[in-house]
């Protein structure tokens, strides 16, 4: 029921509204405006079925001659026809389409003009003007079906939105009664605008209103009085609800009795706007709010914004609390740690061991471990040494007057062999759940560390800046660059950022990040991009970008013979305008290096995308790879650049040697570490550098480097590449590398290199 009314209300408006445009001319001769709305609102989605029977009716109430009836019926069928053949065929009509379709809906009106009183300027004109209104009408419907009537409109649509008023002002003025239409709509719409909306909105539409009644007889009396309408009721904007009508018909008086300006000086020129006014007051204020509402393109969302400030605040203590409990765990575990005997406690054990198993009953315990106490446990001693270095002992390790008096020496060679290839055994396994003990540690440590500075980065509150959000919508418009929305904030000190709402044909405009740049006060570079769940919009990240930026090159050769590098490399955006760039060289070549490079290199990245710091990183991987104890093993090279400052950080694991080659020069960065997985604690190699304009930093593998004679002679070749290109820099070292080499790679060959720009 309740659908059925709203539809039968949807009707009526029609009626109203191709009952008003039909009157609608210019200068009495061109009609163009009934039949290009009624295309224009059948693109926009509205149901064909009601707006035909409107259409017909709309025509034909007051015109309803047999021409008039015709030239409707054949308007409505170059609709109607075509529109349900592309349902039908399942084809969505063209817009180009549309507009001939509009065209030869005229034909009727064309034919009785022709038998008739033939008028040239009323054919051609109602069919280009039509055109031309049903384009602006198409230009205001489509955005705001789009994107609701919150959204800014560009200065385009605006000027198509007035297109539509002007028409409606034209129709209404041409309908007689014994007072004006037009005043009365135009008084009651003044007094809604005033209350609900800005001035300049009042006052653009009396004004298009005046000079729509200018259009069928070339007479401007309404265009004075309705901006005089329109500045009365600002003045008492703001105040109470009933001043408004009161500055409304007492600008009416001065209009009529004062200034004179209207042809007849009757009472009657007083009524429209004295029932504009009851109407005006009648009316609930609840239904002016909603129209505030509607023609709002600006809306603060404090609540919103401190929804956003309440959440931040309370998701950071959660992750405050969250790393105290990884800190606590962490602590756990350490204690859990095994501390590792001394070889001095290792042999006493053991020496309590042998005796215990090989010496117990023995005639001759007392006179070997009380009288020569001190010289047996030495060679006890020393032959669990021999066992432990060479794997075993022999009856050849045993003293000769040992073997000459003991009979137990077989017995004592096998269980010394026994106990110390256990113990190395046992000491491999205490050492490996030691290390995944402590690889466990680290990364609670790790993540205490990164849910503490992600507790700091989400508690502090959010600073929207409300006047900027609106300078942005503002100019975008200007530019013909729709936003419908936008949010400026500041994360740190000189760092701003802005998400904006826009259409997804607008995100690569180049005005976008001007506009931009311009009213946050610095450049600003946009860093995401993702769809919205409007179709058609689109978010646009924008951020402060930093002062420096990169790009780099690559350039890879597997060793001659093999088909797979045991080289790998890995390129990452971090957060925080960082960038890594990393290569991992497992030892040898092939794929069982490859494979171990490509496990150090994937471990690196992931780990830096988390967050974690380089010691944590390091060491994690270093812990990881030493567990697999299959004596292959990785270096690692890695430079993270901050963009900001133009700082490197070089981190090297038993890295060859890295280089810059800047406009003064080049400079060596050495590396004496051990490669990881050779030992479970292995210090990084780490150098910060600060980075100039047009450095290139160049990180190879060692078969690049083991390919020049040395360092110096390295360095003295990168001295002589002249190009700026850092891929063509990179395919230099490489073809200089394979060129000492008489073409042949005697190992895996990479070489990345970065220009800072």
């Amino acid at each position: 029921m309740k659908s059925k009314l709203s539809q039968l209300l949807l009707f009526l408006c029609f009626v109203a509204l191709f009952f008003v445009l039909s009157e609608a001319n210019i200068y009495g001769q061109i009609y163009p405006f009934a039949f290009s709305m009624f295309f224009a609102l059948a693109w926009a989605n509205q149901k064909v079925y009601l707006l035909a029977p409107a259409f017909f009716i709309g025509q034909v109430i007051l015109n309803h001659t047999f021409e008039d009836i015709i030239s409707s019926l054949v308007t409505i069928f170059m609709l109607v026809v075509p529109y349900y053949i592309h349902i039908l065929t399942n084809r969505p009509m063209k817009k180009f389409e549309l507009f001939i379709f509009s065209a030869l809906s005229q034909t009727a009106f064309v034919v009785f003009n022709l038998l008739g009183e033939f008028n040239l300027i009323s054919v051609i004109g109602t069919i280009v003007f039509g055109e031309a209104f049903l384009y602006c009408a198409i230009s205001i419907f489509e955005p705001i079906i789009l994107r609701g009537f919150t959204s800014k409109l560009t200065v385009s649509e605006m000027i198509c939105g007035a297109v539509i008023f002007l028409s409606i002002s034209a129709g209404l003025t041409e309908i007689n009664l014994p007072f004006s239409i037009l005043k009365l709509v135009v008084g009651f719409s003044l007094l809604a605008l005033g209350y609900s909306s800005n001035v300049g909105l009042t006052l653009l539409f009396s004004a298009v209103m005046g000079i729509g009644s200018v259009l069928p007889s070339n007479n401007p009396v309404y265009v004075a009085p309705f901006i005089i309408w329109a500045l009365a009721i600002i003045i008492f904007r703001g105040q109470s609800k009933y001043l408004l009508p009161v500055g409304l018909i007492a600008s009416e008086c001065l209009i009529l009795f004062y200034f004179k300006l209207y042809y007849t000086m009757s009472v009657l020129e007083l009524l429209p706007v004295a029932i504009a006014s009851i109407i005006f007051l009648v009316i609930p204020k609840g239904f002016y709010k909603q129209l505030s509402i509607l023609l709002s393109s600006r809306n603060e969302r404090l609540a919103v914004k401190n929804v956003v400030n309440r959440n931040r605040e309370l998701l950071g203590r959660r992750l405050s609390c969250l790393s105290e409990v990884f800190c606590d765990i962490n602590e756990v575990f350490k204690k859990l740690i095994k501390r590792e005997m001394s070889e001095e406690e290792v042999k006493d054990m053991l020496y309590e061991e042998v005796k215990d198993c090989v010496c117990k009953g023995c005639l001759e315990q007392k006179h070997c471990h009380r009288t020569f106490g001190e010289d047996t446990k030495k060679i006890f001693k020393e032959l669990i040494s021999i066992a432990f270095e060479r794997g075993k002992i022999t009856l050849l390790d045993l003293p000769s007057y040992l073997s000459s008096r003991c009979g137990k020496a077989n017995h004592l060679i096998n269980e010394i062999n026994t106990l110390t290839s256990q113990y190395k055994s046992y000491r491999t396994l205490v050492g490996n759940v030691d290390t995944s003990k402590m690889l466990i540690s680290d990364q609670l440590s790790g993540m205490s560390g990164i849910m503490k500075n992600l507790a700091s980065e989400v508690d502090s509150l959010v600073s929207f800046d409300t006047s900027r959000e609106s300078k942005i919508i503002d100019e975008l418009a200007c530019n013909n660059i729709i936003c419908t929305d936008a949010v400026v904030y500041e994360k740190e000190a000189r760092s701003t950022l802005a998400s904006l709402v826009v259409r997804e044909e607008d995100q690569n405009k180049l005005k976008l990040q001007q506009v931009v740049s311009k009213i946050c006060g610095g450049k600003m570079a946009i860093y995401d991009v993702y769809p919205t769940d409007r179709a058609g919009l689109i978010n646009v990240n924008l951020k402060t970008a930093p002062m420096f930026d990169c790009v780099f090159g690559l350039a890879c050769q597997p060793k001659s013979g093999k088909t797979l590098s045991g080289d790998s490399h890995a390129i990452e955006r971090l957060d925080g305008d960082k960038f890594m760039f990393a290569i991992c060289d497992g030892m040898g070549s092939g794929d069982s290096a490859g494979e171990k490079s490509q496990t150090a290199v994937g471990l690196v990245e992931n780990f830096y995308k988390a967050g974690f710091d380089n010691d944590i990183i390091l060491s994690s991987i270093n812990k990881l790879l030493n567990l697999e104890r299959d004596e292959i093993f990785s270096t690692i090279d890695i430079v993270i650049i901050d963009l900001k400052n133009g700082i490197a950080d070089f981190v090297k694991m038993g890295a060859s040697t890295s280089y810059i080659r800047g406009q003064e020069g080049c400079k060596i960065i050495e590396c004496n570490a051990l490669p990881v997985g050779i030992l479970q604690d292995v210090k990084a190699f780490t150098k910060k550098v600060v980075l100039n304009e047009k450095d290139m930093i160049v990180l190879c593998s060692d078969g690049i480097n083991d390919s020049f004679g040395s360092d110096s002679q390295m360095k003295d070749f990168l001295l002589t590449i002249k190009t700026a290109n850092p891929q063509e820099f990179a395919d230099e070292i490489l073809k200089k590398a394979l060129s000492n080499n008489n073409g042949y790679a005697v190992d895996d060959m990479t070489c990345l290199v970065v220009r800072i720009v």
